[in-house]
């Protein structure tokens, strides 16, 4: 009888941080110079990874070419964007993630590398999340994130860049859940778009689009749903008219929170109180 016998070394393993780390999404792209590309950034990581056809990927102020097996890694807040070609197609796979940036010595903050010896093994767990996205059987989400790791993990090995917590990411969350509160304790006050986006200490599209991902909702939107709740117990435990109930609680006017209570409740203020028995 023969055996080969393999133990762990004393090597630091490769892990993500589930708490903080989510793959937002994986999809399949192709851009021909169809449409108008533009300048943009995110709150998170972006993985391309093409698979056909050539053309540019436009970070900041330069321009890379790009072609079959060339990995892109964008992490968040740069700017970038696609360019294609009409006679060669660029069709690529890109991964969104939360919560996790890439570094390496140089310090940059996106990268490009070529992956054609790895090609099928990178493919392969590529095309497993979208198949895995794309069906959402039971366990697809755990297992996106396995994949994600063991991807992360070949990228350690043949590019030299590793793997952190975002704190850029980490900052943004910290900063959604102030403004969560601030809303939750002065729903009642005069609140703009643009007093929650100084508390932030963002942009007001960077604080919207932040906050309704982490949330689900718009911060204006989670404003009018607070009032709507609290206009709820002051129709059915007091006898404020719709005006005064308006007013105590930040509605430009009774009609746009007539309007705005009908529209998440399903009733009028009105129809609300007397179905209410108050």
């Amino acid at each position: 009888m023969s055996s080969s016998r393999y133990e762990f070394g004393n090597q630091e393993l490769i892990s993500v941080n589930r708490a903080q780390t989510r793959l937002l999404y994986a999809s399949l792209a192709k851009y021909g110079g169809d449409w108008n590309s533009v300048m943009h950034t995110h709150a998170y990581t972006e993985i391309f990874y093409v698979i056909g056809g050539a053309g540019q990927f436009k970070i900041e102020a330069l321009v890379y070419p790009v072609e079959k097996d060339d990995m892109v890694i964008v992490n968040s807040n740069i700017a970038h964007t696609e360019l294609g070609r009409g006679d060669s197609p660029l069709e690529y796979i890109v991964l969104g993630i939360e919560g996790l940036e890439f570094a390496a010595a140089s310090e940059e903050r996106f990268f490009l590398a070529n992956f054609r010896k790895e090609r099928e093994n990178v493919l392969f767990y590529l095309r497993n999340m979208l198949q895995e996205l794309e069906n959402k059987e039971d366990g697809y989400a755990t297992l996106c994130q396995d994949l994600l790791e063991i991807l992360l993990i070949l990228l350690s090995r043949n590019v030299g860049f590793s793997a952190r917590p975002d704190k850029q990411a980490a900052k943004t969350l910290k900063n959604c859940a102030n403004v969560r509160r601030y809303i939750e304790g002065h729903f009642k006050e005069n609140i703009t778009l643009e007093q929650l986006a100084r508390m932030a200490h963002f942009s007001k599209y960077h604080m919207a689009h932040s906050f309704s991902r982490q949330y689900g909702i718009s911060p204006i939107n989670y404003l009018i749903r607070r009032r709507i709740e609290e206009s709820k117990h002051l129709l059915r435990d007091t006898n404020h008219s719709m005006s005064e109930i308006s007013s105590m609680l930040g509605f430009s006017s009774p009609s746009y929170f007539s309007q705005s209570f009908k529209k998440l409740v399903g009733l009028s203020p009105m129809g609300y109180r007397k179905g209410s028995g108050a």
